[in-house]
């Protein structure tokens, strides 16, 4: 096992990737309560059933989708990288798409189905690897930095710290608020932790913030610790029915809209997920990714995996990087993430005590790791300053990875080529313009 993720040459062992796997899933194990919420329109009123998804079913499908989702980019990839149903991509499929547009769930699942079977092909062929390793470094640096800070942003979000404003947007939450406090708390011993140079330091902040919450009343008590498994039942091969029972549907613009933007979204949050916790974790070589085909593929078999089981778009989590922070640096570490997620099917009041509360301060902190990327950008040239400063801005503040990237990637061949620097443009990036342009011109 050792020499097969190659502990030795990566400098890691057993304990670091344990807490490493381990961290990563309590980073993400919102998703197994979120996920079910968001697809079952619970927060819509007065819905007929036919519209809502199974709760238990999708919560289900989603600790499902992740576990085999991680297992796959551990044992094929070998990155450190967890997956699950993609946060942005569920409220497409329940609020744009089933609400907005009165699509049944069951044909948006088509819609995930096609848009993975799509991603296999373009993995095998290498073409996703290709285009990836075709963006320049100093973009992949602004990605990374861009994805600190939008997940900064999420963390100060999930503590309440900064909260929504009528007249501004955003701003300074109620500091004296219990569950905010208890995430400022997190966060100081969090950083104490880590100044210190304790190794785990988030995961054991996690848990010390945990305990405190239990004892300050802020955290409830679990119930019980092990509940019988949901049935699956309800969403498993929902996917299939729109082909078998009402095949013309999958012929309209609309569809075709649904698998594109499905498409595009995945595609980049991937990309810049996978170029950010691979830059973070030291495993970059000659500025490209390795194994990258096989990262892409494992993440396009997740999809479909996720698609089968009844849940929206699985994808690459950019909250691994809490785990690279806590020491990960193998696929072993996934592994270890995708059994964590199988064990929740079976210990699910155990999540509860998980509250955003608690990993805010996680969060936040491996946003300050992330954008020291920052210091690698040229920002004496203006020409890399300018698309790589719009990437960076533009992804908290349109709460969109790909949308960040996709602002950056317009104006970068259009500033090089004014610059003079025309050779030093990669030809898919040409491709990729015209990508962005016709997406926000048609799509966004």
């Amino acid at each position: 096992m050792k020499k097969y993720f190659e502990f030795d040459k990566l400098g890691t062992n057993y304990r670091r990737e344990i807490i490493g796997g381990l961290t990563t899933f309590l980073a993400m194990a919102y998703i197994l309560i979120v996920n079910p919420l968001m697809l079952s329109l619970d927060a819509v009123p007065d819905l007929p059933d036919a519209m809502r998804m199974d709760k238990g079913a999708v919560f289900v499908a989603t600790a499902l989708a992740a576990a085999v989702g991680s297992l796959f980019m551990g044992l094929i990839a070998k990155y450190p990288i967890g997956l699950a149903p993609g946060m942005g991509l569920n409220a497409f499929f329940a609020f744009s798409v089933v609400l907005g547009m009165g699509i049944p769930w069951q044909t948006a699942l088509t819609g995930v189905l096609c848009s993975g079977l799509i991603f296999i092909v373009l993995s095998l062929s290498g073409l996703r690897e290709i285009i990836i390793n075709a963006i320049p470094m100093q973009l992949k640096f602004a990605v990374g930095a861009g994805i600190g800070l939008f997940i900064t942003f999420l963390g100060f979000q999930n503590a309440k710290i900064i909260v929504a404003d009528p007249n501004t947007l955003v701003t300074l939450g109620d500091l004296s608020n219990g569950p905010t406090l208890l995430a400022i708390f997190g966060l100081v011993i969090t950083v104490v932790m880590m100044v210190r140079k304790i190794k785990g330091a988030i995961f054991y902040g996690m848990i010390v913030t945990t305990i405190v919450g239990m004892i300050a009343g802020l955290i409830d008590l679990p119930e019980k610790v092990v509940d019988k498994v949901p049935s699956v039942a309800p969403t498993f091969g929902a996917a299939f029915e729109t082909i078998f029972q009402d095949p013309s549907s999958l012929l309209t613009t609309q569809f075709l809209v649904i698998v594109i933007t499905f498409l595009f979204v995945d595609f980049f949050d991937t990309a810049g997920t996978l170029v950010a916790v691979a830059n973070q974790a030291g495993l970059m070589k000659d500025d490209k990714l390795p194994r990258a085909g096989k990262a892409l593929l494992s993440d396009s078999l997740a999809t479909v995996t996720g698609a089968v089981f009844g849940t929206s778009t699985t994808t690459s989590y950019i909250e691994s990087s809490a785990g690279v922070a806590a020491g990960a640096r193998t696929g072993f570490a996934s592994i270890v993430t995708g059994v964590l997620f199988l064990l929740a099917l079976f210990f699910s009041p155990l999540l509860f005590v998980i509250t955003s509360e608690v990993t805010a301060p996680a969060l936040i902190i491996v946003g300050v790791l992330m954008v020291s990327t920052l210091g690698n950008i040229e920002w004496t040239r203006f020409e890399i300053a300018v698309p790589a400063f719009l990437t960076v801005i533009a992804m908290p503040l349109t709460y969109s990875i790909a949308t960040g990237i996709a602002i950056g990637f317009i104006f970068y061949p259009i500033t090089m080529i004014l610059s003079g620097r025309r050779k030093e443009i990669h030809p898919i990036m040409y491709g990729l313009w015209v990508i962005f342009v016709l997406y926000f011109m048609f799509i966004k």
